[in-house]
């Protein structure tokens, strides 16, 4: 007898599921691949829209995941998914091509094999990862690049083997790390200890009311700063009044020369309402708490823009050092507003 999935056995947020699957625009007959398995319940979903005459193959590289999933489909009807365990980044060669692949673990990079894997003009949508933040992204492979037409902010864990992410303790007593791509390593270089240092706050006399998000100012951060990254204060940090981010475990930052700035949020007279503004710290906090406030500005001017993202092979000849272009060992990303 075939039963249901209750909401417990579901790995991700059902309104999270919903959302990748609504970009992912699956269709009656279509082969897809998942990469995370997870407990079996996406790729049953998948399967039950790609109907009876669509295929679906589900890899992990956890065996016991791939072995639970497995009871999972079997004991619901859905003998005739295919479940692989294998490293993610490899795909599943042997049934492609697809016309939608989707990943449901936090991804650093776009793997050549998702890449060489999925049919001209389909889809792939994964939670991708990038200077400290992480969002749903859709995209459509086109002849030599990957194009996003939307983007939802969601949190994944990572997907294993991927190094593209480091952490660093900036203070003694480890309550202020900062989350970086290993191409920003430079950008460290003498932040140690940089709280201790001049002190400078800025604020832009916009507003946001506890309900409205302000997520995407992360993305102009990255798609204007080389330097954008994560900061997590650990609550006594917060506590004590020595650092502030807007959301203490997760806001955008900036670094570079020795010097740090982060997003902030203060309260107005106003009840439920918040001004937007910047901490900096080191010599050019001040600098980098400005350029943190113009584009909260430039965010006011549309709250809800997506930036025009899209994903090059990492042997396309990007230039470096123009704005938004993040470099990755696989691909290249161009961010652009």
């Amino acid at each position: 007898m075939v039963h249901e999935w209750s909401l417990g056995d579901v790995a991700s947020h059902p309104d999270v599921v919903a959302e990748m699957l609504d970009m992912l625009d699956v269709h009656e007959g279509h082969n897809v691949l998942e990469i995370g398995a997870g407990t079996g319940y996406n790729a049953a979903l998948l399967k039950t829209l790609t109907g009876p005459t669509g295929s679906v193959t589900t890899v992990d590289i956890n065996a016991d995941v791939t072995a639970a999933a497995r009871h999972h489909l079997d004991d619901t009807g859905f003998h005739n998914v295919k479940v692989i365990t294998r490293d993610g980044a490899d795909g599943a060669p042997e049934g492609a091509p697809y016309d939608r692949i989707i990943v449901t673990v936090g991804a650093w990079d776009v793997p050549h094999a998702w890449w060489d894997q999925l049919k001209p003009d389909g889809r792939l949508v994964l939670p991708l990862r990038w200077r400290g933040t992480s969002r749903a992204v859709s995209l459509v492979k086109q002849t030599d690049r990957l194009v996003a037409d939307r983007t939802s902010l969601c949190g994944f864990v990572p997907m294993l083997g991927q190094y593209g992410e480091r952490r660093h303790t900036i203070d003694a007593d480890g309550l202020v790390t900062i989350h970086y791509d290993i191409d920003q390593a430079d950008a460290l270089n003498g932040i140690d200890g940089v709280r201790n240092r001049e002190k400078t706050q800025v604020w832009s006399d916009l507003t946001v009311g506890s309900e409205e998000p302000f997520d995407l100012l992360w993305m102009h951060l990255s798609a204007t700063h080389p330097g954008t990254a994560r900061i997590q204060a650990d609550r006594k940090a917060v506590d004590s009044g020595l650092c502030m981010p807007a959301v203490p475990i997760r806001s955008p930052a900036l670094i570079g020369r020795g010097s740090l700035a982060y997003f902030s949020i203060r309260r107005t007279d106003e009840p439920g309402r918040w001004e937007l503004g910047a901490i900096g710290h080191g010599r050019a906090g001040h600098k980098l708490a400005e350029f943190i406030v113009g584009q909260i500005r430039q965010w006011d001017t549309d709250r809800l823009a997506d930036p025009a993202l899209t994903i090059y092979p990492g042997n396309v000849a990007l230039c470096a050092t123009e704005r938004g272009v993040v470099n990755k060992k696989e691909t290249q990303l161009r961010i652009q507003y």
